[in-house]
């Protein structure tokens, strides 16, 4: 079924110290949702944040109801993946949007992947920071080169058929990413990779979207030394077994 005017979108939204970009992504998916026509519901995973943010996730569910804001959360940080295989349990919608809550990733766009879904009928649609008119704001150099380096590496390495392979902002048909799940094996921000190259593997059809990636503005990034680390070992274990 394409995402139409009876198609329903899920929209699992994984946080962990949160408080103060949560209320504003929320709002402008609401308004997104409210100004494109979709059926809609936001699923919010939280892990244990220290912070606050499942309060303030209540306060929401009070303000828009629960039939379209769902706290689903968790008592610690487990890890990606299994967050959106929580979200999913929970999940009433045709289709999964997947995207950070630290407003790296603008609501807006939302409305362009269905679109874009619409048009090829696509499995997945992916958005891109590295085509068309995508872009990234508010990295310095170093974060730029790491993002980069990476893409290309995993380009040369893997040729998944994608432009942006470590970006976190997709839709997907909900039977879809319910298979991907079972098949990713990984963790972190090798995860993301994964899923493009199993859904090649598997012969699913990925459409991409040019988006403008905005760094935090609340909070710290999570990207250490340990992740890029374990990004390199995840790319050659995919490497050895794709």
């Amino acid at each position: 079924m394409a995402v139409g005017g009876t198609g329903k979108v899920s929209v699992l939204l994984p946080t962990y110290e949160e408080r103060h970009n949560l209320p504003l992504v929320v709002w402008l998916l609401v308004r997104t949702f409210q100004d494109s026509g979709n059926d809609f519901e936001i699923i919010i995973i939280d892990d244990g944040s220290p912070d606050g943010t499942q309060e303030v996730a209540e306060q929401l569910e009070k303000i828009y109801g629960s039939d379209k804001i769902l706290l689903r959360p968790r008592e610690k940080k487990l890890g990606l993946g299994t967050a959106y295989i929580h979200g999913m349990k929970y999940a009433t919608g045709d289709f999964i949007v997947i995207m950070d809550a630290d407003l790296s990733h603008h609501p807006k766009f939302i409305p362009e992947f269905i679109r874009k879904q619409k048009e090829g009928n696509f499995d997945i649609v992916s958005g891109t920071r590295y085509k068309g008119n995508g872009g990234v704001h508010g990295w310095d150099l170093k974060r730029k080169l790491i993002s980069r380096g990476a893409n290309f590496i995993t380009q040369v390495l893997l040729r998944p058929g994608a432009s942006d392979l470590t970006g976190s902002f997709r839709l997907y048909r909900k039977e879809v990413l319910q298979k991907l799940m079972e098949k990713c094996v990984s963790k972190g921000y090798v995860f993301q990779m994964e899923m493009i190259v199993r859904a090649r593997q598997l012969g699913y059809t990925i459409g991409e979207v040019p988006i403008s990636f905005v760094d935090r503005v609340y909070g710290e990034s999570k990207l250490g030394g340990n992740e890029i680390v374990s990004f390199l070992k995840g790319l050659l274990t995919l490497f050895a077994t794709t």
